[in-house]
Formats: structure tokens, sequence, C-alpha cells
């Protein structure tokens, strides 16, 4: 296996940067720094490395090694599970929570990151490979660095692209709205949020509370809008961008998404410690669409026929 030694030490350097492009802390903060990050770039290197010698075992015949890459699609598995108990552990400490569906997202996309880096290895190995056999057999040690390095670097760019989701700007039209009352009932548009007895609350929401529309492009939009799970990732989101002027057993001061039954669109309120409608509404458009929200009924005839 000597004669592999550049290739997999090549492959293990490119999924391992894979895994590093798609490892950052944001607004977030998470994963947190530096457990996090030393727990998910150690688990980037496994994979990475499992990845680099999948090329060569085959090419060894040594097929038994193949098996550790089921091994570690189990083990990664086990990432996505450790993802999702720790963070909804701490659902309980968020003055808005995340939800349990925009916790299933995250911990899905930490299992894929790993498969990405695992692919990035292997690609990056294969190519280097073919320009073994078919090109050059004796190519020199920095040739290889460097055909593994493009080959890693296109594998990176274009798997990235690939697992980048939506985000709402993408779906849906984001609009400023007026918080008023009917009597004790707090409204967006024509949309009811929610009832409000204190008079005091009333007046600092008057005052001091922000709205917007999120208005659907599509009926695939409103499907996806209508995912609960989705709305309560919006509010979380907002609530720790923007900051909120609440503590704990304050519910009048918690952000709200209600729907509209008329046209689908979400009315959302916030009374936030940076009140700027701008930011606001960049907030909201750079929330990530997630996974198990999206609805597609224009795919099918009947939602296709309904909407003609």
């Amino acid at each position: 296996m000597n004669q592999y030694l550049p290739m997999i030490t090549i492959s293990i350097l490119m999924g391992t940067l894979a895994r590093i492009n798609l490892l950052r802390a944001d607004y977030r903060q998470y994963p947190s720094y530096p457990k996090g990050y030393i727990s998910h770039f150690t688990f980037g290197i496994i994979a990475s490395s499992l990845g680099a010698v999948a090329i060569p075992a085959i090419i060894q015949k040594d097929f038994q090694a193949i098996t550790f890459l089921s091994i570690a699609a189990t083990q990664f598995r086990e990432v996505r599970g450790m993802e999702r108990e720790s963070l909804e552990n701490l659902e309980d400490t968020e003055l808005v929570p995340r939800g349990k569906a925009y916790i299933e997202d995250i911990a899905k996309a930490f299992e894929s990151r790993n498969y990405i880096a695992m692919l990035t290895a292997i690609i990056s190995s294969l190519v280097i490979q073919f320009y073994l056999f078919f090109i050059n057999k004796q190519a020199a040690f920095f040739i290889q660095w460097i055909i593994g390095m493009i080959a890693g670097i296109f594998s990176i760019v274009i798997l990235s692209r690939f697992t980048k989701g939506k985000i709402i700007e993408d779906i849906a039209d984001v609009v400023p709205a007026k918080i008023y009352f009917k009597g004790p009932l707090l409204c967006i548009g024509d949309i009811t949020i929610m009832n409000v007895g204190f008079e005091d609350s009333k007046k600092i929401l008057l005052e001091k509370g922000m709205a917007i529309l999120i208005k659907p492009k599509d009926d695939d939009a409103m499907a996806t809008l209508s995912n609960i799970g989705l709305r309560q990732a919006i509010q979380h989101n907002v609530a720790v961008q923007l900051g909120i002027r609440k503590d704990v057993d304050e519910p009048d001061f918690t952000p709200l998404a209600r729907r509209s039954a008329e046209n689908g669109s979400i009315g959302l309120f916030i009374v936030a410690m940076e009140p700027d409608m701008e930011c606001f509404i960049a907030a909201v458009k750079r929330v990530p669409v997630l996974e198990s929200s999206q609805r597609k009924p224009l795919k099918s005839y009947a939602g296709k026929k309904a909407a003609d």
C-alpha cells in the first residue's frame, strides 16, 4: 500500500478541508467553539480517512476494508442522533425554542456533512488513480498533489452547492405590516395573532412592536409556509438575531407567526431589542426553508388542476 500513500494523504487532506469549509459558527452559535468544533473536525478526519482508503482497497482487492464504509455510515447516523439529543436538551434554555423540525434539520445537516467529507476524499483519490492508470503511471508526488487538490476543490464547490437549500426569500415576499388591536385581539393585516389582556402590554406592543407579512409566491410556497415547524424556526432565528424584549413568563412579548386562512400569508410580530424594520425583514428572508417543511402540491395532478 506504500505506493498509494501520496493518494491517501492528499485525499484525507481534501476531505478534511471539505468538512472545515462547512464547519462554521454563526449567529446561532452552533456548533459551539471549541468543543463542538473539535468533535465535528475529528469526525471529518475519520470520514475523509475512510473515503481515502476505499479506492486503494478496491484496487488491492481488499474488500474487507470496504465494510468500514458501512460501519462509518452507522456511526454518522449516531452523530445525527447525538446532535438531535443535544439540541433537544437545550430547548428549555431558549426564550424562543427552535422547535423539533428545526432541530431535526440541523441534525441531518451535520450527518450529511460527514458524507460530503467522505465523498470528497473518494473523488480525489479516484481522479488521481485515473491519472496514474491512463496517463502517467510514474507521476511525481507534486503532480499527484496538484491533481488531487483540483479534484478536491471542484468536489467541495459542487457538493456544497448541491446541499445548499432554499431560504424564505426564494419562496415568499416579505413586506412590512402594521400592528393594531381589535379590542383585546392583536392583529396584523387580516390575521388575528393573539389575545392581549394587559393594557401595559398593548401599549408596549403598539410603541415598540414590529410586524411583517410573509406572502407565498405560489401554491407550493403556501403549503410550505403552513408548516408549524418552519414558522417556529422563523420565530427563533429572528429572536436570536434581533433580540427580544422579554424574559421568562412574559408570553405577551413572545414572537408569534400566524397564518391567514384566506391567502396563506404569514403574519409575524416581534418586540425586538433592536427595532429596525430593515434588519427584521432581512433576518426573515434569510431563514432556511426546512427540508421537512417543503411541500410541492403543484407537482401532482390534483394540485396543478386545483391551482388552474
